[in-house]
C-alpha cells in the first residue's frame, strides 16, 4: 500500500502544487517565494490525501 501512495502522491502532490500556485497568483503574491510556499504547501498537504486514495483503492 505504500508503494500505491507514493506512486500516487506523484499526481495527487503535482495537481495540489499547481493548484495552490494558481491560487497564489490570483490573489497577487507573484514573487518567487511566494510560488515556492505555495507549490511547497500543496505538495504537503497532497500527503494525507494521497494516503486516504491509497488506503481505500487498496481495500477495495
Amino acid at each position: 500500500m505504500v508503494r500505491l501512495a507514493l506512486i500516487l502522491h506523484i499526481f495527487i502532490g503535482s495537481t495540489f502544487a499547481g493548484s495552490a500556485v494558481i491560487a497564489a497568483l490570483v490573489m497577487g503574491y507573484a514573487t518567487a517565494a511566494g510560488i515556492v510556499i505555495a507549490a511547497l504547501v500543496g505538495f504537503l498537504l497532497s500527503a494525507p490525501v494521497s494516503y486516504l486514495v491509497a488506503r481505500n483503492l487498496y481495500e477495495a
